[in-house]
């Protein structure tokens, strides 16, 4: 089950990507070169970029895709780094729960209204906002997942990708290769 849901988490986020390109498409085929218009497909796009968007953040928390520069707190005692660690998950998961009940409060305004889409008529509003509730639910339930991992010293930092690492990294790797070709070519 682990698997299917982060395996859908994924195809989803792809779904969405696809769907709104091949509707753009068609809808410049259909404006340019029939001369109508797909009526819909504006709002479509919009509210696939926001599930896309929101869906996107937490599968970057979870795949460590988010940037994160370190340096200067690796500067510090392991204890300390930890100790960082910890308040800055701890404010993210505050953060994403302050934002999920106020995402679930304008939900419910929208709901108990019965306000509809604007294109999409048969649509009610606040099924593409719920992308909200959904996107910070799993950000909290992604950093309370690392919180535990930091806790219990199973993850060190927050899995964010540095740049300036693989930089840095890159260029002595391409320093290694020059010597290996350099040594090659003495022979």
């Amino acid at each position: 089950m682990k698997n299917f849901f982060l395996k859908f988490e994924e195809n989803f986020i792809a779904f969405l990507l696809v769907s709104m390109t091949l509707i753009n498409v068609a809808n410049v085929f259909v404006r340019y070169v029939l001369k109508s218009n797909i009526t819909w497909a504006l709002e479509y796009s919009i509210m696939s970029f926001g599930w896309l968007i929101i869906l996107g953040a937490a599968w970057g928390v979870r795949v460590g895709g988010h940037i994160g520069i370190d340096t200067v707190i690796n500067l510090f005692s392991k204890k300390t780094v930890k100790f960082v660690n910890i308040i800055s998950c701890s404010l993210c998961i505050v953060y994403g729960a302050i934002i999920l009940f106020g995402s679930y409060i304008y939900v419910e305004k929208i709901y108990s209204v019965g306000i509809r889409s604007q294109d999409i008529e048969w649509l009610p509003a606040w099924v593409p906002k719920t992308a909200l509730i959904f996107g910070f639910g799993l950000l909290i339930i992604r950093f309370s997942g690392m919180l535990i991992r930091i806790i219990k010293n199973q993850q060190h930092g927050l899995g964010l990708m540095n740049e300036a690492k693989e930089v840095i990294d890159s260029i002595k790797f391409k320093k290694t290769e020059k010597k290996i070709v350099k040594k090659k070519g003495a022979r």
